[in-house]
């Protein structure tokens, strides 16, 4: 950013002109899309203020999830005031203590339960003022699962996949997206983990929900405690796996005869879609949009992906492939 930038110009104006008097703008970070983020400082008090591209990244979903969630009761940024021209939403200041920078293996299991706790009411918000939510539905995974093909394997990694490669990769996708379909279906934050918990005064706050949809009762959970970020102790992930089953269970987002093993069975099938899904994306920010930060993090992704398909007949063959044809050429690009 410089003073030249001409969206940083447009968004100094747009706030003075909402302040009546120059503010204090001070760039925080950009995030894993095209928006930025700045803490905006008027008189005593601080602000955030969000800047996104209108063509790139609409505003709307983002505004409506915030007001669904204030109204729920959780914890997220107040919408002050938006440009729905140019992109930019004005918003209450929650901090920036990320979940993540207050974790070790002393604290993890409190504050893990803490933010667990918080996802029976995430679960219940299904629609906002703009009307339902998306369905997470087959075509929606299928997508998903395709960022792997296209920008890892082939992009990234140069592979050229055999008619073999081919079927045991589908093979396995259709197991990931079955095992899906087949959960209760409610409100997901889709992107529900410790660099998008805040730790704030009077508990944890939420972030970047603005890809909201209506899906699987376990993808939330497995987010959080399968993190593409941070690995936990299996000892540590149990405890709290089977206390995110007992939350379903006394709030009714899954029947009563769904039994522990099922949950389970969903719990670690939807965590390797979504580390195949994150290892794509993780290919695609550093090809498509110049950043490379987030290819250290693939190595962790696959790793769950080899941990888990291992205990699952119908994915080990899959697993073991990710194993000899991917992890082991991550290192060699």
């Amino acid at each position: 950013m410089s003073l030249s930038d001409t969206r940083f110009i447009l968004l100094r104006n747009w706030l003075s002109q909402y302040f009546k008097t120059e503010v204090s703008i001070e760039l925080i970070c950009g995030d894993a899309s095209f928006r930025r983020y700045f803490r905006v400082k008027h008189l005593a008090n601080s602000y955030i203020v969000s800047d996104s591209p209108i063509k790139l990244v609409p505003i709307l979903p983002f505004i409506y999830m915030a007001q669904a969630y204030n109204k729920a009761g959780l914890i997220a940024p107040k919408i002050i005031a938006q440009d729905d021209e140019n992109g930019f939403v004005l918003q209450s200041d929650l901090g920036d203590e990320q979940l993540l920078n207050q974790l070790n293996e002393q604290t993890v299991t409190d504050f893990y339960r803490q933010a667990l706790s918080l996802l029976p009411q995430v679960a219940k918000v299904t629609a906002t003022e703009e009307g339902t939510l998306p369905i997470y539905d087959r075509a929606f995974v299928e997508r998903e699962l395709e960022i792997f093909i296209e920008w890892l394997l082939i992009k990234h990694l140069d592979l050229t996949l055999t008619q073999e490669d081919k079927t045991l990769i589908q093979n396995a996708f259709n197991v990931l997206a079955s095992s899906a379909l087949e959960q209760p279906s409610v409100g997901m934050h889709r992107d529900f983990h410790s660099r998008n918990i805040l730790v704030v005064e009077n508990g944890l706050g939420l972030i970047d929900f603005q890809d909201a949809v209506i899906g699987p009762v376990t993808y939330d959970a497995v987010s959080l405690l399968r993190d593409c970020y941070i690995k936990w102790p299996t000892e540590i992930i149990d405890v709290l796996k089977r206390e995110h089953f007992s939350l379903c269970q006394q709030h009714a987002l899954i029947s009563e005869d769904v039994t522990f093993n099922q949950y389970q069975t969903w719990f670690d099938l939807m965590g390797i879609q979504r580390h195949v899904k994150a290892a794509g994306i993780f290919a695609r920010l550093n090809h498509r949009d110049g950043k490379s930060g987030y290819l250290k993090d693939i190595p962790l992704t696959l790793t769950y992906i080899i941990e888990v398909s291992a205990l699952y007949p119908q994915l080990e063959a899959f697993g073991q492939w990710v194993e000899l044809n991917v992890l082991s050429k991550i290192s060699e690009v």
